[in-house]
């Protein structure tokens, strides 16, 4: 039997890893220096708020940059903040180091995988939406009323949670704010039952869709007018989803649902100002004073 690796992890492999899973960490890459340092420019580190991987060469400079990065991912009221920035280290001065040299260090924050998507429906097509949307940077909440539904191969899945939901309410009531939720069961009175859960926490619904055809909506809307949803409410339910020009397979169906959701998650989280503000690009390569 060949002996384990316990060898530290990698930054690389750590990167790989905490990228995959969608948990929250910082890469540190050191970007320019001078003078006597303890690490070359492209020496990288990765950090989460329990852990460190790889090295820019330890002592006082070291415990500084994983203090910045941690700050970072605690961010204001718990939320990461999520970007880059540079973190200038005179290591005489601030970091009070013999070598006495100069670096910058770029911190790139990722907040991990904050959007959710929870498929209600363990049938054909909510298999295929699962296997579509695993490679995607989202969070899988994988809902079905029915035991022993889901396939073996799901067990093991990162960023995927298969849920026996047999209560809507219940299930519903579970899901952090700004989901993203589709609703596919096996059964339309689950259906109903469940937008009517979703539509009464309407501030955990970042989104909201049901398969089905418009008839079926039609039915839907008056049941749900009556249990007290306003038209604006109702409004903002998609049905039908899944617009595949004709093609009614199970994938086809569950790839332009995930073709229709993309611009809604992703825009989400898109700011008007990504990277380094110019006036920081430009300090990031001027030679540091004596």
């Amino acid at each position: 039997m060949a002996p384990e690796d316990t060898r530290p992890e990698s930054w690389h492999a750590a990167l790989h890893r905490l990228q995959r899973e969608g948990l929250p960490h910082a890469l540190a890459t050191l970007v320019t220096s001078a003078g006597a340092t303890p690490r070359e420019p492209g020496a990288r580190m990765v950090i989460t708020t329990d852990a460190a991987y790889d090295t820019l060469g330890g002592g006082t400079f070291e415990y500084q940059v994983i203090e910045a990065a941690r700050a970072r991912l605690a961010g204001a009221n718990g939320n990461t903040e999520s970007g880059m920035s540079l973190e200038a280290f005179s290591l005489g001065g601030r970091s009070g180091q013999c070598c006495g040299g100069f670096v910058n260090v770029l911190l790139e924050v990722f907040p991990g995988s904050a959007p959710t998507l929870a498929i209600f429906g363990a049938g054909h097509v909510g298999t295929e939406l699962v296997r579509l949307a695993a490679p995607l940077p989202w969070r899988l909440r994988w809902h079905d009323s029915r035991e022993g539904i889901f396939p073996d191969w799901a067990a093991n899945q990162p960023r995927l949670a298969c849920r026996h939901a047999p209560d809507p309410a219940a299930a519903v009531a579970e899901l952090p704010t700004g989901t993203h939720a589709l609703v596919l069961t096996h059964d339309h009175a689950e259906d109903r039952a469940l937008v009517d859960a979703l539509l009464r926490r309407s501030k955990a619904c970042a989104s909201l869709g049901l398969i089905g055809s418009r008839s079926k909506w039609a039915s839907f809307r008056s049941r749900l007018v009556e249990a007290g949803h306003s038209d604006a409410a109702l409004d903002q339910v998609r049905c039908p989803i899944g617009n595949s020009g004709g093609d009614k397979t199970p994938y086809a169906i569950a790839l332009a649902t995930i073709a229709e959701l993309l611009p809604m998650v992703e825009g989400a989280k898109r700011t008007d100002q990504r990277g380094l503000a110019p006036d920081e690009l430009r300090a990031l390569f001027r030679e540091p004073a004596t």
